[in-house]
């Protein structure tokens, strides 16, 4: 009992009624700002990269999935959003636009070698 009183006036001391809202919401407010500029807008900006990347897509463009398989694109199909990649000859596979990785750079496609 005597813990409870003395508690009670402790916090009756250290606690202002009407205090300073504005200093207690500063701290939130930063985290919200750091947080955007840390996490959601380097986000954002990839997510709108990736898709131009893939609506600038064409035949011929050597591409990697996401699953790491490389190859060309031998056909788009726009209306399923799907396009033919040619993964060995004679060799097609149909895959989502969404699942394009990367296209390859110009210095990735002058490495390569054919076996």
């Amino acid at each position: 009992m005597f813990f409870l009183s003395e508690l009670g006036a402790v916090l009756a001391q250290t606690t202002k009624p009407g205090g300073n809202f504005m200093g207690s919401l500063f701290p939130l407010i930063l985290i919200v700002v750091v947080m955007y500029f840390l996490l959601i807008r380097p986000q954002s900006k990839r997510r709108k990269e990736h898709s131009r990347m893939i609506s600038e897509i064409k035949p011929g463009d050597e591409v990697v999935t996401a699953g790491g398989m490389h190859g060309s694109v031998a056909g788009i199909r726009e209306k399923q959003q799907t396009l033919l990649v040619r993964i060995a000859d004679n060799v097609k596979v149909e895959v989502d636009r969404s699942s394009i990785g990367r296209v390859k750079s110009e210095k990735e496609k002058v490495g390569r070698t054919s076996d």
